[in-house]
């Protein structure tokens, strides 16, 4: 049963883009919790990183997390050139966002290669598909060893 369908007085209340970058970004944060990383979530509205993973004494890693309720694509116009130990994180509800019996789509993605996966707009937007990530991007799906294992 949906969590909707238990409480309808949430219908509709779960769906916002707001509500949608914090589910992201602590789906996150549980994950690599559950991998034994120490990370932390980090606060304010108009940033670029949103959660900080400490490896050991003065080795840290970033990570930007873009989620995506439907299944159409990540905006990243706000990001710059990649920068080592940098990450963006995707992730796709898959149009299923309220029902918390679907997980989610994810993508780690080095910020160096995110240009690889990425679409300029004639009008100068630039996005990640979903398409695009499935196909060009495959090898991140769930690929979590990256943060774990990376070299700082």
């Amino acid at each position: 049963m949906k969590i909707l369908e238990q409480f309808p007085e949430n219908a509709g209340k779960g769906n916002n883009g707001y509500n949608t970058n914090l589910a992201a970004e602590f789906h996150v944060l549980s994950v690599l919790h559950r991998l034994g990383l120490t990370a932390n979530l980090t606060l304010g509205n108009k940033k670029s990183v949103d959660i900080v993973v400490v490896l050991d004494r003065g080795r840290t890693i970033t990570i930007d997390v873009k989620g995506l309720a439907g299944m159409t694509s990540w905006p990243v116009d706000n990001m710059g050139d990649g920068e080592p130990n940098h990450f963006l994180v995707f992730v796709c509800y898959l149009g299923h966002i309220s029902d918390t019996r679907i997980a989610p789509e994810v993508y780690i993605v080095p910020s160096q290669d995110v240009v690889l996966v990425t679409y300029a707009s004639p009008k100068g937007r630039r996005v990640v598909p979903l398409g695009r990530m499935r196909k060009q991007g495959a090898k991140y799906r769930d690929a979590w060893s990256q943060i774990a294992l990376a070299e700082v």
